[in-house]
């Protein structure tokens, strides 16, 4: 590994920070009447300057830059609180899908108002009875003439609810085995027959939706893909989302650290206390382990590779590590522990926020169990699980399989 900015990268990360540190004023000086409003100005103003997007073709919106190039931006911009957050999955994960499959004419017309921030995606895989098992879809799409008709039930959808458009993966053929009958489609999420629903969650907020679909008519030519041949398609777009949620972001051990220096547990300073030091010094390696381990992502992106399945430990580790933090904090505060007013809390409420998140971060982007699977498959090369339904129609399974 290379921890050292090259000549050209160090060069590059100086022009980063100063036009960071130029615009960042002039947008936190504007006045926006709500946060999509501020999240979308300053989407527009990086892709202006050639940030946003960085690796893409500048035909199609993007920097025209290097891997590294965007990482180091990156780098950079958390410095500074900005929000990206309700471009995540469509930069992130359906627009490289519909650049990768799609035909001129529709990229032509989505790819560079995402990128300005003009449209926002989402990405509709999960259903109620598939679980982990993205290739177990039920919502069924039925061909008639030139147009598909979608039924069925979407679940744990983040952001439909205030997003333009979606990738959607259905079932067109359940003659065959599961993961050889499904296909890919875009589609805008304003159409007749689509009905949202943002599902309360514990922290108070609700960026989850169910999404219904009742005899939603959508053309082939939104099609992504080879009819039947929407699993590859999927796969595609799951790489991209391994890279794309990578970290927790949130407390970290530095942060409660900084709590503890100051809180008490039950026999004293939380500071001086054994148990918490020997779980704080834990949670110090892990970090140190995930920050070599992202330093070994951009030593790859530096030479031109592309990084493996080796970015799934990223979240396992960060999504646990997260909840354990956020769960240590809040019980060190005993009876106060319970109060999450961010006024009258540390941090403003952040370790509170983090035990609320962080359970659904260990499910979102693949959960636990499915990422521990990629890990032990595909990068230690232990034999796979034995998957008794692989050449079995999926009209033959029973529900839940």
């Amino acid at each position: 590994m290379d921890f050292k900015d090259s000549d050209a990268e160090a060069t590059y990360r100086a022009a980063a920070r100063d036009w960071l540190d130029a615009n960042i004023a002039e947008h936190a000086a504007g006045h926006y009447p709500d946060d999509m409003t501020k999240a979308k100005a300053w989407q527009a103003r990086k892709a202006a300057g050639g940030y946003a997007c960085i690796t893409w073709p500048q035909e199609w919106g993007g920097g025209g830059g290097t891997p590294i190039e965007s990482v180091i931006f990156g780098q950079e911009e958390a410095k500074h609180a900005v929000d990206g957050g309700y471009f995540t999955i469509g930069l992130g994960m359906c627009v490289p899908t519909v650049m990768a499959y799609a035909d001129d004419t529709t990229k032509h017309r989505f790819v560079g108002p995402a990128v300005r921030g003009d449209e926002i995606w989402s990405q509709l895989f999960s259903e109620p009875a598939g679980g982990s098992d993205v290739a177990a879809i039920r919502t069924r799409a039925v061909r008639d003439g030139d147009d598909w008709v979608i039924n069925g039930q979407k679940l744990w959808t983040s952001g439909a609810h205030y997003s333009d458009y979606g990738i959607v993966l259905v079932r067109t053929n359940p003659d065959v085995p599961k993961h050889q009958g499904l296909t890919m489609f875009w589609l805008d999420l304003k159409a007749p027959g689509i009905e949202i629903r943002p599902i309360h969650q514990m922290s108070g907020g609700s960026s989850f939706n169910e999404v219904w679909f009742e005899d939603v008519r959508i053309s082939d030519a939104q099609r992504l893909g080879p009819v039947d041949g929407g699993w590859k398609v999927a796969l595609f777009t799951l790489m991209n989302e391994r890279l794309a949620i990578g970290t927790s972001g949130g407390v970290g051990p530095e942060d409660i650290l900084a709590f503890a220096a100051q809180a008490n547990g039950a026999d004293g300073p939380l500071l001086k206390d054994a148990a918490f030091r020997q779980t704080l010094a834990d949670w110090w390696v892990q970090s140190e382990g995930l920050r070599n381990t992202r330093m070994r992502t951009i030593t790859a992106l530096s030479k031109g590779q592309v990084p493996g399945p080796e970015s799934s430990i990223g979240k396992i580790v960060a999504a646990n590590q997260l909840q354990a933090i956020g769960n240590t904090a809040v019980e060190a505060g005993d009876q106060y522990g319970i109060i999450s007013a961010p006024a009258l809390t540390p941090l403003k409420g952040a370790f509170h926020a983090a035990t609320m998140w962080a359970p659904g971060l260990r499910i979102a982007g693949g959960t636990d169990e499915i990422l521990k699977n990629i890990i032990a498959e595909r990068v230690l090369g232990l034999p796979g699980e034995i998957r008794v339904d692989k050449d079995q129609a999926f009209r033959d399974l029973p529900v839940g399989a």
